[in-house]
């Protein structure tokens, strides 16, 4: 994660908190019998896995503002949600519009998803800079599903875009931006009446993790540690996305992280608290591999840590698509994650001080 996405992410949750002490905490429900007209706007994608299940509708899924009742299968989805786009394309789908996050991608659609298009044009791309969605260009788009999954949608930007269409925001049970990927996928399985499908990718995608596991049982013994030089040392605590990448292969995150974080996905650590980074592995998300490294190793506090001098460090390249892979962590990007850190995790932690972590090749 760049500085500008942490700065944005950070500004919405800023909003969040501002708008929240001054309101009541929301507990209504909308509801839609979906099929907004298909010749507005840009056009519904085409379902490469069939339509949904005949009895999956209707359908009601709760959030943190409340719940939300989908009458009839949604056509033309919207993604708020800054990772949402995975999970609908992965069950079939192609949203009619995205919101751009990591920058790079036509239709904000990866490397690893790009095949899902299956010769669909790309979504229309909105931004979200941190002051909130596009309202005008979301309503524009006559969305009959509206998903704020992986998002810190605010109270009254949920309330605005439900007057466009129905709204799945994010669940109340973690942290803003703190949905697991499978939750994710499940959650929006449901809302496209596709529970079975997005089961079964969940089911695919942990079997990665347990082979992972299996072929490496050193992790189940070692300790672990996602962070980003973000004005001064940004560590990722145990909700967010990426930290999950390393529990889910067996590692283990710092006992006192989540005590030092808060209540968000992430926080910058004072120099006093460096000793969370010295752990079996430091995994490091930089501006680049050769410069952000120097510049790292030249602070002495963690420079003379045990994981610096026993070669116990991950770089990825934030900006890479093995970064942005890494920082999305959906359900279609993370096999595209494990081929690459799996085998970089093994060699930072395999107790030799002499084995290279190599770089992947792309």
């Amino acid at each position: 994660m760049s500085r500008a996405q942490i700065a944005a992410r950070f500004a919405g949750l800023l909003a969040s908190v501002m708008l929240l002490v001054g309101g009541a905490a929301a507990c209504g429900s909308n509801e839609s019998g979906s099929g907004s007209d298909p010749d507005s706007g840009a056009a519904a994608g085409p379902s490469a896995t069939g339509k949904a299940s005949p009895d999956a509708f209707p359908v009601t899924i709760a959030h943190k503002y409340g719940s939300t009742t989908l009458k009839a299968e949604p056509k033309r989805i919207v993604t708020v949600g800054l990772t949402d786009q995975d999970a609908v394309l992965a069950l079939g789908t192609v949203p009619v519009g995205t919101t751009e996050w990591l920058g790079g991608y036509k239709g904000a659609v990866g490397p690893w998803a790009q095949d899902k298009l299956n010769g669909a044009a790309a979504p229309t791309v909105l931004k979200d800079t941190g002051t909130g969605p596009q309202m005008e260009k979301i309503a524009a788009l006559r969305p009959d599903l509206i998903l704020a999954v992986y998002s810190g949608l605010t109270k009254e930007q949920y309330q605005t875009l439900s007057k466009f269409a129905p709204v799945v925001a994010q669940p109340k049970e973690f942290n803003d931006y703190g949905v697991p990927w499978q939750q994710q996928t499940e959650t929006i399985g449901k809302a496209l009446g596709r529970p079975a499908e997005a089961a079964s990718l969940v089911d695919g995608v942990e079997a990665r993790f347990a082979a992972a596991k299996k072929a490496h049982p050193e992790f189940a013994g070692a300790t672990a540690v996602m962070a980003t030089p973000y004005e001064g040392t940004f560590v990722y605590g145990s909700q967010d996305v990426r930290s999950r990448l390393l529990s889910g292969l067996g590692l283990t995150l710092p006992k006192d992280l989540d005590k030092v974080i808060g209540d968000s996905f992430g926080a910058n650590i004072s120099k006093e608290r460096t000793d969370l980074l010295d752990q079996g592995v430091a995994v490091w998300i930089l501006p680049d591999t050769a410069a952000a490294v120097t510049k790292l190793h030249g602070d002495k506090l963690y420079g003379d840590l045990n994981v610096v001098r026993q070669g116990r460090e991950v770089f990825v390249k934030e900006s890479s698509d093995y970064g942005n892979a890494v920082s999305l962590s959906t359900v279609l990007s993370i096999p595209y994650v494990l081929d690459r850190l799996v085998p970089q995790v093994a060699a930072a932690v395999d107790g030799n001080p002499a084995t290279k972590v190599e770089q992947p090749a792309s």
